[in-house]
């Protein structure tokens, strides 16, 4: 999160931490004022009555992507030094899958469990002391099982590469997806909401 200024040289290990905490201190706050500290909203994006989540995370991925589009058209940007995580699809499923599971009982995901947490809400610490143990677990575990985790081997890919297109056609077919699902969550959350109330329909 402090990249690239602390790898190039901007300042040292001791001002990182600052820097590390300060963004992660606002980043929680700003979450609470989303109320995603609160497993009752988060939840409801499993209902389809409150689609908050949805919009948020959509947004933030637009925002970086046309961030990181319009850096490297206007040449402040260097794509080909952007650190891409390498393909593993077996272990992407499996983690998926356990990480959706988790969500949908917990209501919480990690970062939103330590929002909870500081608010002072118990499920949260729950959730914060039920994701420590299990991190700690894998760590302790990690030699086992490290072949596992290497399963569906695909390296480094990008939708350039898969699809063919251009990196300029794939931002503005994702900012086109991202309108269509904004309206089209705006529209269930209606939909859902005259569900349940009648009187809402009637109107």
């Amino acid at each position: 999160m402090n990249a690239p200024l602390y790898k190039f040289g901007a300042f040292g290990d001791e001002t990182s931490l600052v820097v590390a905490f300060v963004i992660g201190i606002g980043f929680g706050w700003f979450l609470e004022r989303a109320g995603f500290g609160n497993a009752r909203k988060l939840m409801a994006q499993f209902y389809l009555t409150d689609m908050a989540v949805f919009k948020v995370m959509f947004t933030a991925v637009v925002t970086a992507m046309l961030g990181v589009t319009y850096l490297a058209w206007a040449g402040w940007l260097d794509l080909s030094l952007v650190y891409y995580v390498p393909t593993f699809w077996v272990t992407a499923i499996v983690g998926g899958l356990l990480m959706g599971v988790g969500f949908v009982i917990g209501g919480y995901c990690p970062g939103t469990s330590v929002v909870s947490m500081a608010t002072g809400r118990l499920d949260g610490l729950v959730y914060v002391g039920g994701f420590t143990a299990g991190t700690l677990g894998f760590a302790l575990g990690y030699p086992a099982f490290r072949d596992l985790l290497a399963m569906g081997d695909l390296g480094v890919l990008t939708l350039p590469e898969v699809t063919g297109v251009s990196w300029g056609i794939v931002a503005f077919a994702v900012v086109l997806m991202a309108v269509g699902g904004f309206a089209g969550a705006t529209w269930v959350e209606r939909w859902m909401t005259a569900k349940a109330d009648p009187a809402a329909r009637a109107d």
